[in-house]
């Protein structure tokens, strides 16, 4: 490759922190480590900041110097789960960039399901049932729409479906009382004329994999004999038919 006009600088963001600035983000991991540990060993209620203060070598008030309380720390947790999941499928939606509509549909899908299967405890802390008394922040569901922002722009390859016109007409109303819905859209699918039917296609789409995957996740698919990986194949397949997706699998 020839020499960028715009050299990087020799110092990046990590190497111009202060020590301090470095330590406390070294801490501040090895706090969400902690706790993603205690989710992955007893749920969402198991989250203790005693606890992850104990297993440290901290004490409790010594920690909220670096989160302000428990539920500071599920909302950086969850922050977090949805950037990797929404890196994760960006990345798939690259690496198919050349396929047909109907074959990224089905990779994006596989994606979403191949990231909650190797994390389930943040797959659930993302889709699984809320901690009590816990409200996430408005900003988390910016995070969450990054997640399906990849689903948008392929569906809205797709035509409108007639029998989904009830639920165009629900999705139409949340439009126009929710501008950043609209610009969520936009942001994915520049060139729809009507960005309705690509949000109802993947408002679709997402109860379709967090059903087979929400599943899947909790065991409930134990001893059946199917792949939930077919059944997502099914659903997802059905969907394309369904709004006319080009190509095959």
């Amino acid at each position: 490759m020839p020499p960028s006009d715009n050299p990087t600088p020799a110092s990046t963001p990590d190497t111009a922190q202060t020590p301090r600035q470095r330590y406390r983000a070294q801490v501040q991991q090895e706090i969400k480590q902690a706790a993603l540990a205690q989710i992955a060993a007893g749920g969402i209620e198991a989250l203790s900041i005693n606890a992850i203060a104990k297993t440290l070598g901290m004490s409790g008030p010594a920690l909220y110097k670096y989160f302000r309380n428990r539920d500071d720390l599920l909302t950086v947790l969850i922050s977090d789960g949805y950037e990797d999941a929404a890196e994760a499928i960006r990345t798939t939606a690259h690496q198919v960039a050349d396929r047909s509509a109907r074959a990224r549909l089905l990779a994006l899908a596989h994606a979403y399901r191949d990231w909650a299967l190797a994390q389930p405890h943040r797959y659930l802390l993302l889709a699984g049932t809320p901690a009590a008394a816990y409200e996430a922040p408005a900003h988390t569901t910016d995070s969450a729409r990054a997640v399906m922002g990849p689903f948008v722009a392929v569906l809205a390859e797709g035509e409108p479906w007639p029998a989904a016109e009830p639920l165009y007409d629900e999705v139409r109303t949340w439009v126009t009382a929710t501008p950043a819905v609209t610009d969520w859209i936009a942001t994915y699918a520049p060139k729809a004329t009507d960005p309705v039917p690509a949000l109802a296609a993947s408002v679709l789409a997402w109860t379709r994999m967090h059903g087979i995957v929400s599943l899947e996740v909790q065991g409930n698919f134990g001893g059946m004999g199917h792949d939930a990986g077919t059944l997502l194949d099914l659903e997802m397949g059905a969907l394309a038919d369904a709004v006319g997706l080009a190509g095959g699998a």
